[in-house]
Order: C-alpha cells, then structure tokens, then sequence
C-alpha cells in the first residue's frame, strides 16, 4: 500500500501495480479498493494500475465536511502522482465520479465507465431528501437501516434477499461504509442523465454496461455516449451489473490502448 494527499491534506490510500500506460480504477458504492483487486491485477500485465480507496473508506482519510469537489481532488492527486495525465475508470457510482472528475477538466487521457446508475425514467428515481435520510438513520446509530433502505428501494433487490444479506458474514463490513452512501448519494444527485456535464468531457470514452442488466443501465450508457463530444456505447452480453473481471479487461485494455 502506498499513499498520497489529496488537496485538503486527505491522505489517500492506493495500491500500484504493473507498468505501462497509467490507469486509475475507481470504486462504486458500499465497496473499496479491495473490490477492482482482481481487475486491477489482470489490467497490470499491460499497465501501470492505481487502485484507490475512496476517502472514506479501507485505508483512505476522511476529512468533513464531504464535497464532491473533494472527491475529484483525490482523483486529481492520482493522476499527479501517476505522472501528470492518466486513464480513468469507475464503476456504478464510481463512473459518476469518474465522469465528473473528467469534466472537471482533470487530465484524464480516456474514460470508462461501467453502468453509472442514471436512470432515464423520472418515475423510478429515489427521493430528493435520500442523502438527509441516510444521515438520520447514521446520526441514530442506525446504519444497518441505510444499507437495507439503499437495497430494497434504491437497487430494488427482493425483500427475502435483503434479509438474508443482513443475517450473512458481510454485513458489518457493509455498515463500516454505511456513510459513504451518503457521499455516492450526492455524487448521482436526483440521479437523472448529467447531459450538461457529459458534453464536458473531452476525453476519448467507453460508456459499457451489461446485457443481462436492467434495460435503463443500457440505456443511460448510450444516452450518455451520444452526449459526449467522443464516446461509445458497448454491451457485454452475459453480464449483470455485477461484471466479471475477465469479461471486462480484455476491453478495457483494448480501449486503453493494448494491441496482442
């Protein structure tokens, strides 16, 4: 493990590996780095991979107030230290940060994105005051309810799941990140398209999702892909939300620039 600090003195924790073309992976909600491990380790037969905890959670700080601002700083500190310019890619929630920290106008030298939890459709977004909610329920000590709220009415996940989620071995490493749900939340806002934001990015990008997920992912990466002055859409077929790494890295590193 190795460190940087971010912008407001946040120190950030991420792991290096490979060589090559610098890429930065970037977590989703309810997860650390521990979670791109295994893609950052196949990407790294090509590249030089930068896998970060988001402040927040493992090993990262957790300087407050939360900003997103300060979120892109910390990417924008991983790409210095990457060498000034690097690729970025973001999962879930982690591709809506990755989108912003791009049209943020950081040095990003392509972008990937997989299924940033847009959702296209008004109806089915969650409620404007989500993020206040979450921080009642944390401020009562009640952060098992933000987890389950967050999967029954936000993923949608059936009501037997969720409570064999809650009695299963994870569920207190789920609860330790309990309050990054509230920093994700702010990060999707009412969690309709960014068109605005997406017609600020520059860089070369691939907007994926999977084709065994729900149809509006699908949707929201093409409609984001049309949006950006330089994009793509690609679907993986076969693949939930939920992608295997070894379904993704081979496109990824096409995208990133490895030629077999």
């Amino acid at each position: 493990m190795e460190t940087v600090t971010s912008s407001d003195g946040t120190r950030i924790a991420f792991d290096r590996f490979g060589e090559g073309a610098p890429i930065v992976l970037v977590c989703g909600q309810s997860t650390d780095r521990s979670s791109n491990s295994p893609l950052a380790a196949l990407l790294a037969e090509h590249f030089a991979v930068f896998n970060y905890d988001r402040r927040g959670r493992g090993d990262s700080g957790d300087t407050l107030p939360y900003a997103v601002e300060r979120e892109v700083e910390d990417i924008g500190a991983l790409i210095g230290e990457a060498g000034g310019s690097a690729s970025v890619f973001g999962v879930s929630s982690g591709a809506a940060l990755a989108l912003e920290a791009a049209a943020s106008g950081l040095a990003v030298d392509k972008l990937a994105l997989w299924e940033p939890p847009f959702d296209p459709d008004e109806g089915r977004r969650p409620p404007r005051d989500l993020a206040e909610r979450y921080e009642r329920m944390i401020a009562e000590g009640r952060r098992g309810d933000v987890i389950e709220y967050f999967m029954a009415n936000v993923v949608g996940l059936p009501p037997e799941f969720v409570a064999q989620a809650r009695r299963g071995p994870y569920w207190q490493d789920q609860e330790a990140l309990a309050h990054t749900l509230v920093y994700d939340t702010i990060i999707m806002g009412d969690y309709s398209l960014p068109m605005e934001r997406a017609a600020a990015v520059e860089a070369p990008t691939l907007a994926l999702a999977g084709g065994e997920s729900f149809p509006f992912m699908r949707e929201a990466a093409r409609k984001l892909a049309e949006a950006m002055p330089d994009a793509r859409a690609r679907f993986l077929e076969g693949q939930t939300h939920a992608v295997a790494p070894e379904a993704l890295a081979p496109v990824l590193g096409e995208f990133f620039g490895y030629r077999a």
